[in-house]
Formats: structure tokens, sequence, C-alpha cells
């Protein structure tokens, strides 16, 4: 008999997940999303937490998820925003771009130069909106199919009205490779 498990049993507890408040900086959510996804072992991080942080309201309510890919897009806004957002953030009005000014000293900043000035960027900036919740009770099949048509890997899941979890893509993996293994 394949594994009959529910979301309650998949979802990640809310008291073990991190989270962050709007008016933060990155320079102050990102030891924290840095601590919930190493575990040092040696002096070194191993890849074995949590990639994403929820990010809660002034009256504790959730209102976004920043992760790995959110805090890097902030470095490129050149390539990972749209074309007015892109032209902007390199201080270039759409005359110029059309002139095909290739030497900009914004977009030739170092690493290191892009993550220091975007430092103070705060949270609510880049953070993910929330594009899906599930309630405890509904299928797996329903949170699959709301991941991926939402383009998401990261689903708040509640009860009626609290949250009271986080129910992410890679959950849902290892439970496939669970049932696989019963066979």
């Amino acid at each position: 008999m394949p594994l009959q498990k529910q979301i309650r049993d998949l979802m990640v507890p809310l008291h073990e997940y991190s989270t962050t408040t709007l008016g933060k900086t990155l320079k102050e959510a990102i030891p924290v999303l840095r601590k919930l996804y190493c575990q040092i072992e040696e002096g070194r991080c191993t890849q074995a937490g949590h990639r994403n942080i929820l990010v809660l309201d002034q009256s504790g309510r959730l209102v976004g998820i920043l992760n790995f890919r959110s805090i890097l897009a902030v470095l490129i806004p050149e390539v990972a925003g749209s074309l007015t957002e892109r032209l902007e953030s390199l201080g270039i009005s759409i005359a110029f771009a059309q002139a095909d000014y290739a030497n900009l000293d914004e977009a030739r900043a170092s690493f290191p130069a892009r993550v220091i000035r975007n430092a103070d960027t705060k949270v609510e900036d880049v953070m993910l909106k929330i594009r899906g919740t599930i309630n405890i009770d509904e299928d797996l099949m329903d949170a699959l199919k709301l991941m991926y048509r939402n383009k998401i890997t990261v689903l708040p899941v509640y009860d009626r009205e609290k949250l009271v979890g986080v129910l992410r893509e890679s959950d849902l993996f290892l439970t496939v490779a669970e049932i696989i293994n019963e066979q």
C-alpha cells in the first residue's frame, strides 16, 4: 500500500521556520536566512536547511517570502527586472539605451560592490508576494498543482485562518522517493 501522507504530515511547522518583518533590510534578513540554511560542520556551511524565510507585517500576518533568488535578483536589476526597471537601475533613459552605450560604470560594478550597495534594500522591496496558500486538510495533489500553476516552491499552510506551517517542493519530492522505496 503506498504511503498515505497528508499536508499536515509533510509541512514544516511554523515554529521551525524563521521569519523577518517588513521594514528590515537585507543586511538584517540575510544572516537569519543563512543560519536557517546552514548547518555548520568543520567551519563550512552544509546545504541542509530551509531556503526561504517568511515575511510578516506588523500584525504578524504573512505578506511575503524571501528566498535566495529574490535576494540575488537585487544584484542584477538590469537582467532580472522589466525593461524599464533595467534601464532605470542603470540610470539610463530610453534614448540613451537606444544609443547602445556599453561602457556604463553601473553595469560593470563588481559582485561585492553590488552586494554592499544593496545591503540596505528593504525586504518588502524584494520579497516574493504570496501566490497561493493551502488548507492543512487539502490533498497533496492540490498542493502540487498549486505550486506548479503558480511557479512556486513554498506553499504557506493554514488551518482555517491561522498560518500553521509551510509545505515545500522538496517535502513533496521526498514523499515521492519514500513511495518509490516502498515498492
